[in-house]
């Protein structure tokens, strides 16, 4: 493939010269004798790389990488510079330009130097396809859900988006996620980057609990060679990864004091320092935090900085749990079994009216990633294009008692568990789980509700459904 070279030199026997060697290495050349003949030839014409001299009559090399900075930013420009004027090409290079090269020029530097120039444009529009592509995937459009919590999780997000993009600078406040594990935090964040005005920038994510505790500061902060005795080289940090972009801090709870203290600097001054180094370094980055602890609680433990606490959420968003979602749970077992289904060469398959029921009726004590999962062995080993209720792999005997409130009492009563000799004939099973449950509970609806995972409008729309009063036939 044939690459574009403008060449800007009024030197006509070595521009001549220049673009005889070129065209011989299989580049295209375009020379032009001044740089107001480069700007007129760039209305019409695309270079991969621009080679101009500096000294040219009328406007100079200098002002031509101005012009072009504005009107053609990642285009690669290489300078020519006279020997003994090298600090006029450094200034170039401040200017954008990307490199430059002394005269006499050396040919064989030169390819090599053009060479570079179009291996890095070319890394540069890999990496500009693929931020894309994710931003694509990673914006509010990817939160699934038309039920009432995610509508109020939507709208806040875009509130806070249309506030972030009226601001007059870029350095926007903290926001901490919460929320229970599967829930999709990582999803909220990522709307928040791709959607916002740091979109451009990189995204970088770090669970704090996926590492130990010693190692995080190095992970995050960076080393310098010998700070430590496997340091064998000098590293960058992920915070100075996200410069310029998002830093995403996933478990931020599971982070240890001593780090909460470095973490509260970065917020508050804008500076690190790496792990073995003296001097501070300045970055520039958007802090989003998630967790599925309890901070609060934690603040009052003892185990969380309180002064970091009230930093990281100054904006803060929860994650609704997928139980409390509705019909929601439907919308996205849909979509993920079209997913799976795509994966796996089984486009056709859909839900039987008795797994939509039982799919309705679990708690889903891991959320959104507990669906996910479920559908893609059930999908795996479906045999037929309709998932029937008993290829359903739910856990039952996990679920745990949804989050009650403080002033409410616990309770602890043992769920119903079905073993796999009892009746699979999904009515039945419900209709016996909810008559237990309301027996045990004395028909304390608000009190079974809590048990089964169900909303207490849920479940008095099942009781309806299924026919169940008290024995007694008093109101509920």
């Amino acid at each position: 493939m044939e690459h574009s070279i403008l060449l800007v030199e009024d030197d006509e026997i070595l521009a001549e010269n220049i673009q005889t060697y070129l065209e011989r290495k299989d580049f295209e050349v375009t020379v032009c004798h001044s740089a107001e003949d480069a700007l007129e030839q760039l209305s019409t014409f695309a270079p991969d790389v621009v080679l101009t001299d500096n000294s040219l009559p009328g406007m100079s090399g200098h002002d031509l990488i101005q012009k072009l900075r504005v009107s053609a930013p990642d285009l690669k420009v290489i300078m020519m510079t006279g020997y003994g004027n090298v600090e006029d090409a450094v200034v170039a290079m401040k200017e954008g330009a990307f490199h430059y090269v002394t005269k006499p020029v050396a040919l064989p530097e030169l390819k090599l130097l053009l060479d570079k120039a179009l291996a890095t444009d070319r890394m540069e529009r890999t990496l500009s396809f693929y931020q894309e592509r994710e931003a694509q995937k990673s914006g509010v459009q990817a939160l699934i859900g038309e039920s009432a919590p995610m509508n109020y999780l939507k709208n806040t997000i875009a509130q806070l988006l249309d506030a972030e993009r009226r601001m007059a600078n870029t350095d926007l406040p903290p926001v901490l996620v919460e929320g229970e594990t599967g829930t999709g935090k990582e999803l909220v964040a990522r709307a928040l980057h791709f959607d916002g005005p740091r979109s451009k920038g990189p995204f970088i994510e770090f669970n704090c609990a996926s590492i130990p505790s010693n190692l995080v500061e190095s992970e995050l902060f960076g080393h310098e060679k010998g700070a430590f005795t496997d340091a064998k080289d000098r590293r960058t940090g992920l915070v100075e990864a996200a410069d310029g972009g998002t830093l995403f801090l996933d478990e931020v709870g599971e982070m240890d004091l001593i780090l909460q203290a470095k973490l509260l600097k970065l917020l508050e001054d804008r500076t690190i320092r790496r792990v073995g180094a003296v001097k501070e370094r300045k970055v520039d980055l958007r802090v989003i935090s998630a967790t599925n602890c309890n901070l609060e609680q934690m603040v009052q433990q003892g185990k969380f900085r309180r002064d970091l606490f009230f930093r990281l959420r100054i904006i803060s968003i929860k994650v609704p749990r997928l139980y409390a979602r509705g019909e929601d749970i439907l919308l996205l077992a849909r979509h993920f079994l079209s997913i799976h289904g795509k994966r796996y060469g089984k486009p056709n398959l859909h839900f039987s009216d008795q797994a939509e029921e039982l799919l309705l009726s679990y708690s889903w004590p891991g959320n959104v990633r507990e669906l996910r999962n479920m559908l893609e062995q059930t999908v795996l080993l479906a045999q037929s294009d309709t998932i029937a209720a008993h290829q359903l792999n739910v856990c039952l005997s996990l679920v745990d008692d949804p989050p009650m409130y403080q002033h409410e009492p616990q309770h602890h009563e043992p769920r119903p568990v079905y073993s796999g000799t009892e009746s699979m004939n999904l009515p039945e099973v419900e209709r016996d789980m909810v008559r237990k449950m309301l027996d045990k509970t004395d028909w304390n609806v608000t009190k079974s509700a809590r048990l089964l995972g169900l909303s207490r409008d849920m479940l008095r729309y099942r009781i309806e459904k299924l026919g169940l009063a008290r024995p007694d036939k008093r109101q509920w």
